[in-house]
């Protein structure tokens, strides 16, 4: 296509899936590994997919779901020139396919066991053969072959494990996503969407906002238990939309839009809370420095995530990152406990103010360092 790269030409490749039944229909994290399969290398590029099976086929749920276009045939027909071959009993990502069609390669583990998926520079009869003649491509992502269901347990296992977020902090990596976990795997199995989560997240954070506007010691501790919760809740919709493939604008924009309603509820929350309990003169005034700050902040990040992806360096998609997490949430509860939720305004009312100028130095370094030299 005119203004394709070279990258882009080579990751249109057509794709042939040899499915078997038995295996075809094997479940991993609610969908059928076919259906991730089919998913994946959309999703990678390749384009057209054909299914190759002489037998009835499970119903592909998010292949449909998504409008990807697919054809069931019993032979494999005989694309002229690269084609990407696969099992169709193999859980693999996207990221993995697509470098696969870039590198026309065949797909490994980590371990150096070759996997049945890689690029043929033609179709041969024996496939599986003339894969074995491939450069091999270690995975970065969960890739495992599943033919029964022990194998699917295990392959599921490692899916699970590999779902992380670049916005993850300490906290999130470390306690957040795992106590969340279960959840996940539970609500993967039901209608309930990662945005009606992020919903809920945001409600139980408001929640936890209401307890700490009354000044009373129990209700802010009981809060501060709360906004724990709601951060822990806050990972389980990424963790499904990753692994149901329902990511979507929307959802991303809820789930930011959420997490910065509630951080300026709780600093306004916890002001008013410290001004019941008899705290700080300054109370009210660090309240507003914090919301305020809270606010310049995402604008910032707003500002930052509308401008051309060359202006968007290393440093400030962290920092990015960084506004997306709740870390601060372990500290909320730590000072409630003690009692000294007034050190926490301290903190926010100044913090929030460095990483506004900070990712406003950065997006404007950024930008004159695109510009083209006079």
């Amino acid at each position: 296509m005119p203004g394709d790269t070279g990258k882009e030409r080579a990751a249109r490749l057509p794709a042939l899936i040899f499915a078997h039944a038995p295996t075809a229909g094997l479940r991993v994290a609610a969908l059928t590994v076919l259906d991730r399969l089919v998913v994946a290398a959309h999703r990678a590029g390749a384009s057209p997919i054909t299914i190759v099976s002489s037998e009835p086929l499970p119903a592909l749920e998010r292949t449909v779901a998504l409008g990807i276009p697919y054809a069931v045939a019993a032979a494999p027909p005989a694309p002229a020139g690269p084609v990407l071959v696969a099992d169709g009993g193999l859980l693999t990502q996207a990221t993995d396919v697509r470098a696969l069609l870039q590198q026309h390669a065949r797909l490994s583990t980590t371990a150096g066991e070759r996997l049945p998926i890689g690029v043929l520079p033609r179709l041969e009869t024996d496939w599986r053969a003339a894969l074995d003649r491939q450069p091999a491509l270690a995975a970065q992502g969960a890739a495992a072959p599943v033919t029964d269901l022990a194998s699917a347990r295990a392959a599921e296992r490692m899916l699970w494990a590999s779902l992380t977020s670049s916005a993850d902090g300490l906290v999130d990596r470390f306690f957040n996503r795992p106590c969340g976990r279960p959840l996940s795997k539970m609500l993967a199995h039901t209608p309930i969407s990662p945005n009606a989560v992020s919903l809920v997240s945001t409600g139980i954070g408001l929640a936890a906002a209401a307890g700490f506007a009354t000044g009373a010691y129990p209700a802010a501790v009981a809060a501060a238990l709360l906004f724990q919760l709601s951060a822990i809740v806050d990972c389980v919709d990424g963790d499904l939309a990753r692994v149901l493939f329902k990511e979507s604008p929307l959802g991303k924009w809820l789930d930011l839009a959420g997490d910065q309603v509630v951080h300026v509820a709780v600093f306004a929350a916890i002001a008013a809370g410290v001004i019941r309990g008899g705290g700080t003169p300054w109370a009210a005034w660090l309240g507003a420095s914090a919301v305020l700050g809270a606010a310049f902040s995402f604008a910032v990040v707003l500002r930052g995530m509308r401008r051309p992806a060359g202006e968007q360096g290393e440093r400030l998609k962290k920092l990015i990152d960084a506004l997306t997490n709740r870390d601060f949430s372990v500290l909320v509860l730590a000072l409630a406990c003690f009692d000294r939720l007034e050190w926490f305004l301290w903190l926010a009312a100044v913090g929030s103010h460095v990483f506004w100028l900070a990712a406003l130095a950065l997006q404007l370094g950024a930008a004159s360092r695109s510009q083209p030299a006079r």
